[in-house]
This record gives structure tokens, C-alpha cells and sequence, in this order.
């Protein structure tokens, strides 16, 4: 199952697999909670899911899929090669993470190893997250709990605490408490100093948005 908020990136990857004797593309997605509201119905092998879609996300699909088929196989597919993306997609249960960069056979392989069980992280993210551990360095992002880079990442996109709060079922006053523990965290003041801090760290793509 292809999960993309791009109609086109969908089509290519269709496409794509098509090619392959092996691989059959059962159905697609616009959004995280379609995605979820389908899954059991289409029971997919593998999901390729988009992270950064509008809405709940991906890293908020992944946890809502997962506890739904403790088994499913997904893999994290994200334009964004930043560190804090990978680490919390495979904190959330994802079996890998790939770049959208990466090559069209990349993808064939990943999703193969990820309908075995097996695990597929792209080399250059793999590098940068060993060095981060070999050095002891952290973004400001690894302040961050699991839930509140979601809130983070969310407000970051312009939505307003309200929407939150019904996007990924949390109350208005726990998002307020999110927010709160976020300024504090990252020693932000605003939501425009959290999209601005979310662009230079690579968790917005600017020319997409």
C-alpha cells in the first residue's frame, strides 16, 4: 500500500513496481488516516508511508497502524534527510526509513527486505545517525519526547492547537501543555521561531510547502 500525499509520487512509484514480477501495488493512500481507516480491509504485505503529509503524519499512522496489526511492515519514506525523522519513524515501529532522493532500485530492495521482516535504513542517514552516537552530538529535536516533536512538527506546519488537539486525538489542554514543555525545551517564544528552527533542521521542505 503507497501512502503520499502527492497524487504524482504516488503514480510514479505505481508505476515503478509495476515493473516488478514480484511486487503488486493493492491500493493507495492521500493521507495518514486514510491510510488507516483502509488497512485491515486491503491487509498489505508492506506500506510505503510518506512522513510528512498533512494531517496526523506519518509517525502518528505508523503507531495507529501498528496497534491495530502488531505485525505490519512498514517503510518510512520521507523528501527529508535529517536525523530526528528516521530515529522517530523507527521509534515508532517502522521497519526502515528510505530518502525519497534515494535510486529506483533502492526502493525495490527496501521494500523487498521489509516484506521478509528485515530491516532497511539508506546509508547516508545511517552514517549521519552513527556519527551523532560516536560523538555524543544531538540536534535540539532529541530534547524533544516522542509526542511532543509530533506536536512540534505540527505547529511548525502553521496548524493551530485546536487542530492538533482533533488530528492526533489529544485534548487541547494536553497540546498546550506540549507546546509549553516545547518552548521551554528549545527556547523558542513563538510558532514562527519553530518553523524557522524546523526549516534550518530540515524538518520542513520549504519548496514543497
Amino acid at each position: 500500500m503507497l501512502v503520499d500525499d502527492h497524487a504524482v509520487v504516488r503514480t510514479g512509484f505505481r508505476l515503478l513496481l509495476q515493473a516488478c514480477d514480484d511486487i503488486e501495488v493493492v491500493a493507495e493512500a492521500d493521507s495518514g488516516e486514510a491510510a488507516c481507516q483502509m488497512y485491515e480491509a486491503v491487509a498489505p504485505d508492506v506500506v510505503v508511508m510518506d512522513i510528512a503529509m498533512a494531517g496526523m503524519g506519518g509517525i502518528e499512522a505508523i503507531k495507529r497502524l501498528l496497534a491495530k496489526n502488531s505485525r505490519a511492515r512498514i517503510l518510512a519514506l520521507s523528501a527529508h534527510e535529517d536525523t530526528s525523522h528516521p530515529k522517530r519513524a523507527l521509534q515508532a515501529g517502522a521497519l526502515g526509513y528510505l530518502s525519497k532522493r534515494s535510486a529506483p532500485e533502492v526502493l525495490i530492495d527496501a521494500i523487498r527486505l521489509i516484506a521478509k521482516g528485515q530491516r532497511y535504513l539508506d546509508a547516508q542517514i545511517a552514517q549521519r545517525m552513527a556519527v551523532q552516537n560516536l560523538t555524543g552530538t544531538q540536534g535540539p529535536m532529541e530534547k524533544l519526547s516522542a509526542r511532543e516533536f509530533e506536536v512540534f512538527v505540527q505547529l511548525a506546519h502553521g496548524q493551530s492547537v485546536a487542530q492538533i488537539s482533533e488530528t492526533l486525538a489529544l485534548s487541547a489542554s494536553t497540546v498546550g501543555t506540549h507546546l509549553y514543555n516545547i518552548k521551554q525545551k528549545l527556547g523558542l517564544v513563538n510558532q514562527a521561531e519553530m518553523a524557522l528552527l524546523a526549516v534550518r533542521h530540515g524538518l520542513i521542505d520549504v519548496a514543497a510547502s
